[in-house]
């Protein structure tokens, strides 16, 4: 499978195409379509999680360590970031060692 450069801001789920850089990135990745495909799967169900935790916040007597909905959150947040680490140049790897997400 051919792999392409991509540009990752994982604040707003965006995945761009050298062609269409115009925006700030974090992450350089290397991937085929089917991984991009992938990772916009993460970034959606991500997206979905991160509502079910705004719908949960009215609920104060909820903690966050009891909480389901910030589970899944955390969840995706760090398939994301071990589909980058996989998919990632050098630079991104080390960037994201450095945050320690992935243990």
């Amino acid at each position: 499978m051919e792999k392409k450069t991509y540009y990752i801001a994982v604040a707003s789920g965006e995945i761009l195409e050298p062609e269409d850089m115009n925006g700030n990135f974090e992450f350089e990745i290397l991937a085929s379509e089917e991984e991009i495909d992938q990772l916009q799967e993460l970034f959606e169900e991500s997206a979905d999680a991160q509502d079910d935790t705004a719908a949960r916040a009215m609920i104060p007597y909820r903690n966050y360590h009891n909480d389901k909905e910030n589970d899944a959150a955390d969840y995706y947040l760090r398939e994301i970031y071990r589909k980058l680490h996989d998919l990632g140049t050098p630079a991104t790897k080390e960037h994201i060692e450095s945050m320690n997400i992935l243990q």
